[in-house]
Order: C-alpha cells, then sequence, then structure tokens
C-alpha cells in the first residue's frame, strides 16, 4: 500500500513540475494577479490530487486539469471576486517572464494587452486565453469551457473583436490571433 502511494505521489509530483510553467501562465492570464494565479493553481492541483489516481488513467490529463482550472476560476467570479490582469504601480511583483517563442512575447506593449484581456468579460478572456495562448483546437476549448464549440467561437470572435478595437492592439491581436 506505502509503495502504490509513494509511485503515486511521484507521479504527481513529476506531472506537476513538468506543467507548472504552463499552469502559472494560463492562470495569471485568466486573474491578471500574479497571487491569485498562484492560489488558482493551488486549488486546481489540489483537486488534481484528490482525483489523481483516475487523472492520471486519462489518456489526456492536461484537459482535466485545464477543466478544473477553468471551473475553479469560474467559482471564483462567481463570488465577485476583482481581478486585475496588471500588477497596480505601487506593486512589488515581479514582472512575469514570457517563454521564448510565446506569441504574447511578441507584443510591443505587453501591459496594454494585459489591460485590454482584463477588460474582456470572463467567458470571452477564456475563450481566447485558451484558444490563442493555450492553442487548443476549439473542441479542446469548449470541453475546458464546458460549453459547446459554437459557444466557444462565438465568445472568441467577440473577444478578439474587442481587442482588435483597441487603438494600438489591432496589429498584436492579428498577427496573434487565427484568422
Amino acid at each position: 500500500m506505502g509503495d502504490r502511494k509513494q509511485a503515486r505521489d511521484e507521479e504527481f509530483q513529476s506531472f506537476l513540475v513538468g506543467r507548472w510553467p504552463r499552469l502559472m501562465r494560463t492562470a495569471f492570464l485568466l486573474t491578471g494577479e500574479q497571487h491569485a494565479a498562484e492560489d488558482l493553481v493551488q486549488t486546481t492541483l489540489e483537486q488534481v490530487y484528490a482525483a489523481w489516481r483516475r487523472v492520471a488513467s486519462r489518456d489526456d490529463p492536461d484537459t482535466y486539469v485545464r477543466r478544473v482550472m477553468i471551473n475553479a476560476h469560474a467559482r471564483r467570479h462567481r463570488r465577485r471576486l476583482k481581478e486585475f490582469l496588471a500588477p497596480r504601480a505601487d506593486s512589488d511583483l515581479v514582472p512575469e517572464v514570457p517563454d521564448s517563442g510565446d506569441r504574447i512575447a511578441q507584443a510591443d506593449d505587453r501591459g496594454a494587452l494585459l489591460t485590454a484581456l482584463s477588460q474582456l468579460p470572463p467567458r470571452q478572456r477564456e475563450a481566447v486565453v485558451l484558444r490563442y495562448w493555450e492553442d487548443l483546437s476549439e473542441s479542446q476549448a469548449a470541453e475546458a469551457m464546458g460549453c459547446s464549440v459554437g459557444s466557444v467561437k462565438s465568445n472568441a470572435a467577440k473577444g478578439l473583436a474587442k481587442l482588435r478595437a483597441i487603438p494600438g492592439l489591432a496589429e498584436t491581436v492579428t498577427q496573434g490571433g487565427r484568422k
């Protein structure tokens, strides 16, 4: 019994170490604040660990983890917690350093893009983050959001349209988004 639990814990730890940067990036894009992102990832991983035996046996545990994260974020939003995508000027937080090759790293004004993203309604923000930063297909994003493919298409299109309407961001959104 102890050996199986230890093996399961090691497997979970290996999964966690390999996914941590991506989970943090996604959580930050959803919540807009480093501490809130850390809380969201922690909450997600607590739930995933509790179900790890079932999760690990799936073909794609990342899909399950994304769904848990989206649901946890939605619950937080329903509680009307404030979300900020751009750290306050008086904040002593160290800005996130993007992965090399990350499309968002190509933005000339990352702060403006994050501020604009924070102004999107939560479902539009989720659709844009999952489709264009996580690079999920429409069906994968729909599964993660718990909605239809049509809802993902609609929310992503509306979100991109709002981002494109902001002066100075149109080029960034057009270059990073799919046509």
